[in-house]
């Protein structure tokens, strides 16, 4: 039986093979081709962005879709872009990640009970992926919450993230209706097999610059984060030795 470590590796490479959406697959690769002058020594990844983080983790944030200047240069979530310069201080000192700059795959970056995806794998023109591209990639997040043996909290950055774990709960049998589900930042929910799930704003600079999403702000979530993961942590270590007795 492989471990959770090789199966989410085997998991990446695979998902990062995908060739499901053409428009995507074309952009990441005019992306890569005409690049920024700012990077144009470097070789982009321009291939669906790998997941990334400790593969015990009982915390996921789930993001939209990979920058085209950012990750899919980098092949890291948030890496390279004004996205993962605000997020990754923020995870260094709610404890998640090993330190706060986040500049290559190479970095020495390292997470710790934290796992990061995102609803598309591949950058969009415009950021804005369609339904049909949507759907395309819906499966591969379908496939890693069941790789995720010890996740107990989400965190949605964005509404179209929101919008993607509600579809998945439904996908799962986990959720038979939206109703009651709505986006705000820092909105708590717990869906019926026990996740919980915050959302946020996301970390996109037409937020930070404009101070509809603050350090403050966003660390409250992540230090929220953490208290549920071990709150439900205690009452699952409760649970199984109340049914051993």
């Amino acid at each position: 039986m492989p471990s959770s470590l090789t199966a989410l590796d085997d998991f990446n490479v695979r998902m990062s093979a995908c060739e499901r959406c053409s428009r995507l697959r074309e952009h990441c690769t005019n992306v890569a081709a005409v690049r920024r002058r700012a990077y144009a020594t470097w070789e982009y990844w321009a291939r669906p962005v790998p997941s990334f983080g400790d593969p015990n983790a009982r915390v996921l944030i789930l993001g939209l879709a990979p920058g085209a200047h950012g990750s899919n240069r980098t092949g890291r979530p948030f890496t390279g872009d004004g996205s993962g310069d605000f997020l990754y201080p923020v995870l260094h000192e709610a404890g998640f990640a090993s330190q706060p700059k986040a500049t290559s795959r190479e970095d020495g970056m390292r997470l710790n009970d934290l796992w990061i995806c995102s609803v598309v794998r591949c950058a969009p023109p415009g950021n804005k992926p369609t339904p049909e591209e949507l759907r395309n990639c819906a499966p591969w997040l379908d496939e890693e919450m069941t790789l995720l043996k010890n996740l107990r909290v989400v965190v949605c950055l964005g509404r179209i993230a929101f919008d993607g774990l509600l579809a998945w709960a439904k996908r799962a049998d986990v959720l038979s209706s939206r109703g009651g589900y709505d986006f705000a930042h820092g909105a708590e929910f717990e869906l019926p097999n026990g996740l919980r799930v915050i959302t946020s704003y996301h970390p996109s600079l037409q937020n930070t610059n404009t101070g509809k999403l603050t350090k403050p702000m966003f660390l409250s979530v992540f230090k929220r984060a953490r208290v549920l993961a071990e709150s439900a942590a205690k009452t699952k270590s409760s649970a199984k030795r109340a049914r051993s007795k």
